[in-house]
């Protein structure tokens, strides 16, 4: 089973990327293989809204890396999606990487066309917020949730640390070699 990380965060081995790596540790000794995107080292335009997906499910901007982000995340049988919480969502560099799948959108509710291997593909989120705020995760949960819909996957779950905002303050946590083992067995479950 091939797993693609998709990096959000902004921050080079951020906390939010260390979990990634960790969990991606797990992945790999369970005997997947395993990828990393890292969104902040592409060139991503944002989705202009001007609806040139819709007579083909195709995005028409092409003069960027999402050409290179459709085929990764194409081809991968597990996504997880890897952002840190900024203002109770996910990353600008996520948010708009998600935007330009408005094409798979349109694809699946406008032109009515389905990839039987997608309802077989499991979609996973993996965040870090710097606060303990009871709904810090709800934003970032909705736009994960929605961005697999429109890719016609399944959702398969999160895993979700609060209090996480020193740098290295992930590796802290007592229960985090135990939490990443039981989410790296989920996605390959």
């Amino acid at each position: 089973m091939h797993v693609l990380f998709v990096l959000g965060s902004p921050r080079k081995l951020g906390n939010t990327e260390s979990l990634a790596r960790i969990v991606a540790e797990r992945v790999e000794d369970l005997g997947h293989t395993v990828a990393f995107l890292h969104l902040a080292r592409k060139k991503i335009l944002s989705c202009q809204g001007c609806g040139g997906c819709e007579k083909t499910g195709i995005c028409v901007i092409t003069h960027d890396d999402m050409g290179e982000i459709y085929q990764a995340v194409d081809e991968s049988d597990r996504l997880v999606v890897v952002s840190p919480v900024y203002f109770y969502g996910v990353t600008a560099q996520t948010k708009s990487v998600i935007d330009r799948f408005q094409s798979h959108w349109t694809r699946k509710y406008l032109l009515k066309q389905t990839d039987k291997k997608n309802k077989q593909r499991q979609g996973f989120y993996i965040g870090c917020a710097a606060t303990s705020g009871k709904k810090v995760f709800d934003g970032s949960l909705l736009t994960i949730k929605c961005f697999f819909d429109a890719l016609d996957m399944n959702y398969g779950g999160e895993l979700l640390f609060r209090n996480v905002d020193a740098a290295g303050a992930i590796k802290k946590f007592p229960d985090l070699q135990e939490l990443s083992l039981a989410f790296g067995k989920k996605i390959v479950s």
